[in-house]
């Protein structure tokens, strides 16, 4: 990514009012159903557990947790885990494929911004397209640090702003503005700005770009998919008229049929996202 196109991202000089944000990211996560989009993720989740080199026993907290994966796959490898996440929900539906998989996890609602727990904690802590839709991403960042051990691990998985789902983000912001003083979440994919949040508190960061493929019947059943059960989709659509509607579908058809990889009449399309390692100092 450019510095020229670091800096667009980075620059907005208005003020942010962080707590109307924060209470509109939790009315649009709230909405719909998250889980039926995030369960088909879970493969990131694992992969994230692997990069991080989790060991059985160790203790994992799951921040922004969603509906759950990182949390059983972390569960999985034999971890002590506890998920949060601000939408209670999301964690009862964390809780029951837990239940259903035999995991005992302990499952509370928190805030990303503010967490419950003790200073160094934790020897794992993990987010996967969680955190980085945080209001405040210094002091998201911040707790992150705060409750994971000395010699500990933070991994983070975040959608780049090239990569898909960056775009399909910046297509929203092309129909619905956001806040005043608001800033990217694509941010959390940078990882010069990654390297700002994290890198006085870390002994060591890796980065690698990795891509998620979304595979579905057609481009249209994608965007109906996402448009009833993806919370910031479908407020995007609820906000428009009916012709900025059509409008609004359209360029997500041109969108998907850009990254479109089937070379048939599904949808096959790579959305990159910065897989990160972070080594508490």
């Amino acid at each position: 990514m450019s510095q020229a196109a670091v800096s667009t991202i980075k620059s907005n000089p208005a003020p942010a009012d962080l707590t109307a944000l924060k209470a509109r990211q939790q009315g649009a996560w709230s909405a719909g159903d998250y889980a039926v989009v995030g369960t088909t993720i879970q493969i990131v989740g694992e992969m994230l557990c692997e990069a991080v080199d989790v060991r059985a026993g160790q203790s994992v907290l799951d921040v922004a947790a969603g509906n759950g994966n990182a949390t059983l796959a972390a569960a999985r490898r034999g971890c002590t885990v506890i998920s949060t996440d601000y939408v209670p929900a999301l964690l009862e539906h964390g809780r029951k494929r837990a239940e259903a998989d035999g995991y005992a996890i302990d499952f509370r609602t928190a805030d990303a911004e503010a967490l419950p727990f003790d200073d160094r904690s934790f020897d794992v802590v993990l987010s996967t397209f969680g955190v980085m839709f945080t209001a405040d991403h210094d002091r998201a960042a911040a707790e992150l640090i705060r409750v994971a051990r000395s010699g500990g691990k933070i991994g983070m998985a975040n959608w780049t702003p090239e990569g898909f789902i960056g775009q399909v983000f910046k297509t929203i912001g092309g129909y619905i503005a956001p806040p005043p003083g608001a800033k990217s979440p694509a941010l959390w994919g940078n990882e010069a700005r990654i390297r700002d949040m994290f890198g006085a508190q870390s002994s060591a960061i890796k980065t690698t770009v990795r891509q998620y493929n979304f595979r579905y019947k057609t481009p249209q059943a994608f965007i109906d998919t996402f448009r009833t059960f993806y919370g910031p989709m479908l407020k995007t659509f609820a906000a428009l008229e009916p012709a900025k509607q059509t409008a609004f579908n359209a360029d997500l058809l041109k969108l998907i049929e850009k990254f479109n990889v089937s070379g048939d009449s599904t949808m096959v399309v790579p959305s990159d996202y910065l897989e990160i390692v972070v080594t508490r100092r």
